[in-house]
């Protein structure tokens, strides 16, 4: 038996959310203390600010998902904090996607606000990882073991990560 259109939409909005907790993870796991605070330059954002950001996203998510258009910039400030307002705001939406409530907002205004941002944001991080000298290690995302539900911290090991520049030409 095949799925219906909303529970394909939901599958595949679950899959962003398990995508976006397993790349996130890889960023946001073994940074030292110190790089909650980096500043790659004046006017930029410090890394603790871009989690903050990313809780909001995860809650103003899970409103849309409700029915609300509500954006509320929260954060405490402290990395350990936002991390876990985070990885439960991700809990929170995929137990609103994975049960069977009506999605108060079409699933294409989930992906491109709240989902994309989010994505966006988990890159930048990568991004000042590199710049503060503690690098992610490339990997093969496409061959991850990435499972809808699966949304916390604590991920599977990468499947194929490697050394170097995937878009470095010889």
């Amino acid at each position: 038996m095949q799925n219906s259109g909303l529970e394909n939409t939901r599958a595949v909005l679950r899959h962003i959310v398990a995508t976006l907790a397993y790349r996130a993870s890889k960023v946001l796991r073994d940074v030292p203390p110190s790089f909650a605070q980096f500043s790659s330059g004046p006017g930029t954002r410090r890394p603790v600010q871009i989690l903050e950001h990313l809780g909001d996203l995860m809650a103003w998510g899970l409103h849309m998902a409700e029915g609300e258009y509500l954006w509320r910039a929260e954060g405490s400030g402290d990395w350990n904090t936002e991390l876990r307002r985070f990885f439960d705001g991700l809990a929170a939406l995929d137990r609103f996607l994975a049960s069977d409530a009506p999605l108060g907002h079409p699933a294409e205004m989930l992906i491109q606000g709240p989902l994309a941002d989010a994505l966006t944001h988990v890159g930048q991080l990568a991004m000042l990882r590199g710049a503060a000298g503690i690098p992610v290690r490339p990997e093969s995302y496409a061959r991850a073991q990435i499972v809808a539900g699966r949304v916390g911290l604590d991920q599977p090991p990468p499947a194929r990560e490697f050394d170097g520049d995937a878009s470095a030409r010889n």
